[in-house]
């Protein structure tokens, strides 16, 4: 195959190519630091890389991946249980940790490779195919123990250039991101993605709307983030003019990992004349869906497949949602080269999520509009409510929450209902604590908005609600702890 990376051989050396911070690599010095650690780790199996937001990191994987040895990205916050078990059933070779980083017992009997970012080296010739496992991601675990997420190297090539297609990426842009290193969005998109296209990343190292306002105005061109990001920087526009210009001369705002709700669109939109564009991905299928940077806002929507992506909706019964009317809820199924191969050890589990003409059951439910978007709805296990006969997604109620004065943050489940078979709770943190939105005040703006029959039934006010490393809100912790 073609290399993963080709301006690490034959591109601009002196570019900088990943800055963290003060530290930074150009594109020869990147090359010469990763084809070193390639050299070390050329009979390795596979090997584990302790992914804190560090320039070493980014070296690390990119080592791994000229070796054609699949790496495995562990996140930092990690209890001890789940990274115990992540260890046991990925049996990496070895760990790469930056120099000097403090890893927990369970990391012990690895051997480690502390990476050297200043070594000296060169770019191997890929050996590795299409096929061959590039990356192993576990996936959040929430109905039981993580599952390894056997990512091939055609899949990295196959959704970023797809990228660079719908968000017209190329070279010259530089990246700016604050995102974790141990995931899809963070590392594949945000640091394999400015390498494959020969351009450039800055990474923040803590998400701040300072360093976005700073690098957004000395140069970088595409800012990545996840909706509470995004969510903090409508908050701060009227207060910051910096931040105001930083993203109004933006070619591009990407928001993912979750839906970005309406309201914070809005928000940004009006006060720097920028949409943001969202797309749609999972760690088994890296990215399906986008909005075009050529193309209709979609507001609301996470755009069209990607190119090479076959998705379709499908029924309870299993059959196919016909056209595009905007309303009939399915679950979203994908085929094409963007997928994962397998879960590792787990050939149950990987059976069961595909289908028999080879489509990847997501488990998210979506409806498609006129004009061939897709529109998220929510999880098929935690946002798909049943109610008086309507299936209902949790999503757009949230959306029409969230536009409430009275709300600050919204989360809606269902709880069983004995008439209904289920009702509509309502999970609201209250923009004033001291005077909260009552529930029959929200129930009308709810059925104002959509209909009503979804209307909230019951109201649960937080001080906060339950977020994982990405922003997505814990819907299991929420009803475990009604």
């Amino acid at each position: 195959m073609s290399s993963l990376f080709p301006a690490l051989a034959d591109g601009p050396g002196e570019r900088v190519a990943l800055r963290f911070g003060e530290r930074s690599l150009t594109y020869g010095a990147l090359a010469g630091a990763a084809g070193a650690l390639a050299a070390r780790l050329r009979d390795a199996g596979r090997v584990a890389v302790w992914a804190t937001p560090e320039l070493e990191t980014a070296v690390a994987v990119t080592g791994a991946l000229l070796a054609g040895v699949p790496a495995v990205p562990l996140n930092p916050r990690s209890g001890g249980r789940e990274l115990a078990h992540i260890v046991t059933d990925s049996a990496p070779d070895l760990v790469l940790t930056a120099p000097g980083a403090e890893v927990p017992a369970e990391l012990g009997r690895l051997a480690r490779i502390e990476v050297d970012a200043c070594a000296v080296g060169t770019v191997p010739e890929e050996r590795a195919g299409d096929t061959d496992p590039a990356l192993v991601v576990y996936t959040s675990g929430t109905t039981g123990p993580p599952k390894g997420a056997v990512i091939p190297r055609r899949a990295l090539a196959t959704t970023l250039d797809a990228l660079a297609d719908a968000w017209q990426w190329t070279g010259d842009d530089v990246l700016v991101h604050g995102l974790p290193l141990f995931h899809v969005h963070g590392l594949v998109l945000g640091v394999l993605g400015p390498l494959r296209r020969g351009g450039a990343v800055r990474h923040l190292g803590r998400f701040g709307t300072e360093g976005v306002a700073r690098e957004l105005n000395d140069g970088a061109t595409m800012l990545f983030g996840v909706p509470t990001m995004y969510h903090r920087i409508a908050e701060a526009l009227p207060d910051e003019p910096e931040l105001v210009k930083a993203l109004a001369g933006a070619r591009l705002l990407v928001s993912g990992s979750a839906a970005l709700p309406v309201h914070d669109h809005e928000r940004i939109l009006a006060a720097t004349g920028r949409r943001v564009i969202e797309r749609y991905g999972m760690t088994e299928t890296l990215m399906n869906t986008s909005v075009r940077a050529d193309g209709p806002a979609g507001t609301g929507t996470v755009g069209v497949p990607l190119p090479g992506v076959e998705l379709r909706l499908v029924e309870e019964d299993g059959t196919e949602v016909a056209g595009y009317d905007g309303e009939t809820v399915g679950e979203i199924q994908v085929r094409g080269p963007n997928l994962f191969t397998e879960y590792l050890n787990r050939p149950d589990a990987t059976a069961a999520a595909f289908t028999a003409d080879g489509f990847f059951r997501t488990g998210d439910m979506a409806v498609r509009e006129s004009d061939g978007g897709v529109r998220i709805v929510g999880r098929k296990a935690t946002d798909l409510i049943k109610s008086g006969g309507y299936k209902i997604g949790a999503g757009e109620i949230e959306n029409a929450l969230l536009e409430h004065p009275g709300v600050r943050e919204a989360a809606v489940t269902g709880e069983p209902d004995a008439d209904l078979g289920e009702r509509i709770v309502a999970w609201i943190v209250p923009a004033d604590p001291g005077a909260p939105p009552s529930l029959e005040e929200l129930a009308g703006h709810v059925a104002r908005r959509l209909a009503p029959h979804k209307r909230p039934r019951v109201l649960h006010l937080l001080d906060a609600l339950p977020r994982n490393d990405m922003g997505k809100i814990m819907k299991r912790a929420l009803v475990a702890d009604a």
